[in-house]
């Protein structure tokens, strides 16, 4: 049964709190992407001036074709385009001229032909020459001494995929990794760990927590399935024989067909998850808690068949389910259950005692008893305005059914801001946590939304412009009135 309102208490969440979601890529500044540096630190500032508890981020991994961070090449390394120049200036690694070259101009959307022709041979030439000063360096030796377990793995893929000109893993002819590009791709590693943990230090010196992403599936052509093949539904070829998505739902008709390889949770559960728990612990390191994508998929998944137009041909099976979440054992997760789901999956967060998600752009239609509408939400959730997958707050609304108007009425009554009375409205609610998005905080339109599930092309860019910045950090101080209020609620 769900927990009762105020009852609730987990390792993620010891009291109630709020939070905003904004993936670092959206940050402002020069050049062609958000990074770690100033404005990064600017916005933990802000947050808790303004009262919130929590920065929930988007997966942080080095991304592969598509640029989808849920894609990503590697689910243990981070992505070196997310690096301050500015740092990698101060240490050496880059010139004042190299950096002003690159941020000569301040792109208002992440420019992913700019980071892969300018950016990366940037960071090329800085990771070659980091790896070179930082050869004898006591640090850097530990670190790698210390992420050995997947850095060597990491640093072979990336160097080869660079020799075998970026194409997929199986087409590649050249097999031995060239020395100099793995240390150059161990040196970038380095070099993001420790401006993630001196931005986390940061953070933890305001009172701001970070919330972590961790996608179910890997990517099909990255690392992860090229150095564990074992745990994989693999063919004697090593390719996928089966691949994960979800059949048609509220996103799309045909479904999605995400094409991750599948897992073989035999082999998994044979030495009790210890990859899992490898990388749900890896991400602890970064984070102070962290969403699980998709827990649907450990109680039972879409299987659909390797080489399928679409998702629509897929089957469920089971799933690892409550061996998984004992074997990870008392850790701060939060289970992602959205979409269709079977009564399992209910079954299996309560057993494991993890806060669930409601997203308050899927409480509006359907029946009575719709989760995810604010009357309805418990304590046991993180609830929502919108996710990375969901239209703008305002964008929603320019588009709501007859159904959902009526609904939002009879919820709202006459208001002149329908968009702030639903974000009141989230904050009231009993759920452990609430989130909301950078976009909604700033009332943008569908101009802002930063991925359309079930579209290739055209996500993943928004980014806000200095000016929305400006203001996203002169109103996040103005909520502390309202979420000293609203924690109190329940409490």
């Amino acid at each position: 049964m769900p927990a009762e309102p105020s009852a609730f208490r987990c390792r993620a969440f010891p009291q109630r709190s709020a939070g905003v979601l904004l993936h670092p890529t959206a940050l402002p500044g020069p050049g062609p992407i958000g990074t770690l540096g100033a404005e990064a630190y600017h916005f933990i500032e802000a947050l808790a001036a303004g009262g919130f508890t929590w920065w929930q981020v988007c997966p942080l991994g080095p991304t592969g074709y598509g640029d989808s961070p849920y894609q990503a090449l590697s689910i243990f390394a981070g992505n070196p385009y997310l690096l301050d120049l500015v740092d990698l200036e101060r240490r050496g690694f880059l010139t004042s001229a190299e950096v002003a070259n690159m941020q000569r101009r301040r792109d208002h959307h992440t420019d992913y032909g700019r980071l892969w022709h300018e950016l990366r041979p940037l960071l090329k030439l800085a990771g070659a020459r980091a790896a070179q000063a930082l050869a004898n360096d006591v640090t850097f030796l530990q670190f790698q001494t210390g992420q050995s377990a997947w850095l060597t793995a990491w640093c072979q893929f990336s160097a080869l995929r660079e020799q075998n000109n970026f194409t997929v893993p199986s087409t590649w002819t050249v097999r031995a990794a060239d020395p100099a590009r793995c240390a150059e791709a161990a040196a970038l590693q380095f070099l993001f760990a420790e401006q993630w943990q001196a931005l986390r230090a940061h953070a933890q010196r305001h009172d701001i927590r970070l919330m972590g992403d961790e996608p179910i599936y890997v990517s099909a052509d990255g690392c992860d399935v090229r150095a564990h093949p074992q745990l994989f539904q693999l063919d004697a070829h090593g390719q996928p024989m089966a691949v994960a998505g979800v059949p048609p739902d509220y996103f799309a008709e045909d479904g999605q067909l995400w094409g991750n390889p599948l897992y073989d949770w035999t082999a998994h559960a044979a030495d009790g998850f210890a990859w899992w728990r490898a990388r749900v612990l890896h991400d602890l390191q970064l984070f102070d808690a962290v969403r699980i994508d998709h827990f649907r998929g450990l109680c039972d998944y879409w299987s659909v068949p390797a080489g399928a137009p679409n998702a629509r041909g897929g089957a469920w099976h089971d799933g690892p389910g409550l061996a998984f979440t004992q074997a990870m054992g008392d850790l701060p997760l939060v289970a992602e259950d959205l979409g269709l789901l079977s009564p399992g999956v209910d079954i299996l967060r309560h057993a494991s005692g993890l806060p669930g998600m409601a997203v308050m752009q899927f409480g509006f239609g359907g029946s009575a008893d719709n989760p995810h509408h604010p009357d309805n939400v418990t304590a046991d959730r993180v609830v929502y305005t919108g996710t990375h997958d969901n239209d703008t707050l305002c964008g929603w609304l320019a588009t709501t059914t007859p159904e959902e108007q009526a609904n939002l009425k009879e919820l709202l009554g006459a208001v002149d801001d329908v968009a702030a009375a639903l974000t009141a409205a989230v904050l009231r609610t009993p759920a452990v946590c609430a989130i909301l998005p950078a976009q909604d905080l700033l009332g943008l339109g569908s101009e802002a939304r930063f991925n359309t599930p079930g579209h290739p092309q055209g996500n993943w860019t928004w980014r806000m412009t200095d000016a929305e910045f400006a203001e996203l950090t002169r109103i996040l101080p103005t909520w502390r009135p309202r979420l000293a209020q609203s924690q109190r609620l329940n409490a």
